[in-house]
């Protein structure tokens, strides 16, 4: 059974920095292509990030370019994004996916940006 375990949110003032984890299981890892999608209060799902097996390419939403940088550990089965400069826009839950839309992802991790 597929598994996707998000962590690493919390609240931080605008201009900070989180890193956010996913822990993968019950699927080949290696070969899927990993993506991140948010979730801000009352909207839908918002496509971020994704990275290709074995690491290249890396994609990114315009409004997170240059901001957040995506990576993978295939020996841990684990998908980062390290964000930085966070914007108040930047509030919302995470998830990490297995497709581009979000459909297969996790219960999600909790960005505030707020000051």
């Amino acid at each position: 059974e597929m598994q996707l375990l998000e962590s690493g949110g919390g609240k931080v003032q605008p201009g900070g920095s989180l890193t956010l984890s996913c822990a993968a299981s019950g699927f080949d890892f290696k070969s899927t292509r990993m993506t991140w999608v948010r979730q801000p209060n009352g909207k839908g799902l918002e496509w971020v990030s994704s990275i290709n097996p074995g690491g290249h390419p890396t994609l990114y939403a315009d409004s997170v370019q240059g901001r957040f940088i995506i990576s993978r550990d295939d020996a841990e089965n684990t998908v980062s994004l390290q964000m930085f400069n966070l914007k108040i826009d930047d509030t919302a839950v995470y998830y990490c996916a297995t497709d581009l839309y979000g459909s297969r992802r996790g219960q999600g991790t909790r960005v505030i940006v707020s000051s």
